[in-house]
């Protein structure tokens, strides 16, 4: 690691220390915002993503696509929920995975809503790059999953 200048020293220290006591909190916090929040928005009806939702679940059986909006809004809310708490973020982390799977549907079965027409797999819509953006949340959601069993261990070795 690079050595900073001496009157530096101090202010990489502090946020050194900073980053390693409030850092795993502020993403597992973070996550169970954007998950209760967006989570909760399905079901009462004001969640911008929701024809795209109900496009891609129209062929699953038991319920009507709006029911499986409903579902999968909940379900978000349940994710978000267990990463509230250091001691359920496994169970947040198995939730995710399952919801996961079919947040990245859309960019098979509806490469004409998540691709730029004649662009497709590389540019994508506003639609695709949001669901793409998920990439970071499941690596946010490893980050937290290595920490599970050692809440206390900030430094990871590679």
């Amino acid at each position: 690691m690079p050595k900073f200048p001496r009157p530096l020293e101090p202010v990489d220290r502090a946020i050194d220390l900073f980053t390693r006591r409030w850092g795993l909190l502020a993403l597992r916090l973070s996550l169970a915002v954007i998950f209760i929040w967006f989570g909760l928005l399905k079901p009462l009806g004001l969640s911008p993503a929701a024809p795209l939702v109900r496009d891609t679940v129209a062929w699953m059986p038991g319920l009507t696509p709006e029911g499986w909006v409903n579902v999968i809004g909940w379900w978000e809310v349940l994710i978000g929920a267990t990463f509230l708490f250091q001691r359920t973020v496994r169970i947040a982390i198995g939730l995710l995975a399952l919801q996961m799977a079919g947040t990245f549907m859309p960019l098979v079965l509806l490469p004409g809503v998540t691709f730029q027409a004649g662009h497709v797999p590389y540019a994508p819509t506003l639609e695709g790059q949001y669901i793409i953006k998920n990439l970071l949340i499941i690596a946010a959601a490893l980050v937290l999953g290595g920490t599970a069993r050692h809440p206390d261990r900030t430094v990871y070795e590679v």
